[in-house]
């Protein structure tokens, strides 16, 4: 169903990160929005509060009105919804248009200049950092992003007059081959998902399908060393960029004093003395990437230097709660063992000889089977680690595969401790950290306003 036939949308799985952007931009164009999730959350009660129509029980008759017309409704669903929903197969019994969420992006992608940006990580902070240096920039953007900005209080930005569209996407359930972008980053290669893709081979396979689907006249910029082989269409150019190599790279680094400089090399036009908005050592990786994109479609120098200023990150992306000398909190989505390792290497940079304790609540049982040697080596970066029950997501348990796994495998050195997630607070409440991140992807983050409490009263 083309986008400009529709009137009405329901979401089925309507509270996920990537989803509630789109429920947000179908508000905003007038249309009538409502949809199902399994379970109330602060983004849920925004969208309700902003004119979306949700429930949270599977229930054909809690479906408007308006969303029952065939002709007139897009519905759009998560592929972590099973098959036998019930609103689902309602939907399908009566023959609507029902589409996954990364179809209606490439719908996007088709009727803007798509801006993507995949990779294992990194994908969400580097989308949004874009994001933010087209949006000031005089050349404006749309965005559909995985986090919530800092700068904007939501996870997508709508703009009347540009041509341009960033968006993050998402390997997962080979959702990026929807897309077909203008330009695309991609970030790393590191194998996940692997209940989806089966192997390493299957997984580097995919992306590198995804390179093919780049408009020509675009660009790829992928990162410099990955193990994919790119298969770009003739007349799109590629580029690669690290941080100290490569076509963009970064030059004359300096961490001092919380902040952080550097120089941004490039074959266009060299940027200097660029400050980085938020100071954490790994966005400086991001904002090469970033600003090599922004700067691909016309950003200036100083656009590209005031966009990175004035960065101010992502939700549960190196989200600092407290910061002074006394204590450190703060929360981080790792959940793949490099982003835990970057989160560690970045956390020693800024806080060198402080003790660095994470807690970490793993995600996915298929991801634990898989990574728990890996994730018991990243996690020994840290001083102390307290793991937390695995949190299953749209997964079922797999017998054997327990937090124990990585717990077992913690090197010696490092201070470890098995607890249960209802005992976090309490555990926060008896002890005095130095640094303390929380780690994970799944709902620990829930317990921030208590934990960012107790550290408080301890000041």
């Amino acid at each position: 169903m083309e986008l400009k036939n529709i009137s009405a949308v329901y979401f089925i799985g309507a509270g996920g990160i990537g989803m509630s952007a789109l429920a947000r931009y179908f508000i905003h164009k007038g249309m009538v929005v409502a949809g199902y999730d399994k379970t109330t959350s602060p983004l849920t009660a925004l969208l309700e509060k902003e004119g979306m129509l949700l429930h949270y029980e599977e229930n054909v008759d809690e479906i408007p009105h308006a969303c029952k017309k065939k002709a007139s409704c897009l519905v759009i669903y998560t592929p972590a919804i099973p098959a036998e929903h019930k609103e689902l197969a309602y939907f399908r019994q009566n023959a609507f248009a029902i589409e996954k969420r990364a179809q209606v992006l490439g719908s996007l992608t088709m009727a803007h200049k798509g801006l993507c940006v995949a990779g294992t990580h990194g994908k969400t902070s580097t989308s949004t950092m874009c994001a933010h240096i087209m949006h000031q920039s005089h050349l404006d953007c749309n965005a559909f992003l995985g986090g919530i900005s800092k700068n904007y209080g939501t996870n997508y930005i709508l703009s009347q007059n540009s041509d341009y569209v960033v968006i993050e996407a998402d390997e997962f359930d080979r959702s990026f081959h929807w897309l077909r972008p203008w330009m695309s980053v991609i970030t790393s290669a590191d194998p996940d998902h692997l209940d989806i893709y089966g192997t390493k081979e299957a997984y580097l396979e995919s992306f590198r399908h995804y390179t093919s689907l780049i408009q020509p006249g675009g660009a790829l910029i992928i990162h410099k060393g990955l193990e994919i082989k790119p298969d770009v269409a003739e007349g799109v150019r590629l580029f690669e960029y690290s941080l100290d190599e490569g076509d963009f790279h970064a030059e004359n680094i300096c961490i001092d004093n919380g902040k952080i400089k550097f120089d941004f090399i490039s074959p266009i036009e060299c940027v200097r003395d660029v400050e980085l908005g938020q100071p954490v050592p790994v966005n400086i990786l991001n904002g090469i990437a970033a600003m090599a994109m922004a700067q691909l479609n016309g950003c200036n120098a100083e656009e590209l230097k005031y966009g990175m200023k004035t960065y101010k990150g992502v939700d549960r992306r190196f989200d600092f709660k407290i910061n002074n000398q006394r204590h450190v909190l703060l929360s981080d989505y790792a959940h793949h063992p490099k982003e835990i390792t970057q989160s560690a290497t970045s956390l020693r940079q800024l806080y060198a000889g402080r003790k660095i304790t994470a807690i970490f609540q793993p995600h996915l049982f298929t991801r634990t089977r898989d990574f728990y040697t890996d994730f018991a080596e990243a996690l020994s970066l840290f001083d102390e680690v307290i793991l937390t029950d695995i949190y299953p997501a749209r997964e079922l348990p797999i017998p054997g595969v327990t937090s124990r796994l990585i717990y077992d495998r913690i090197k010696d050195g490092t201070e470890k401790h098995l607890i249960d997630k209802n005992d976090v607070t309490q555990y926060v409440r008896q002890r005095d950290f130095d640094v303390l991140v929380i780690l994970g992807a799944g709902d620990l983050d829930n317990l921030m306003p208590q934990i960012t409490s107790e550290i408080m009263a301890k000041e």
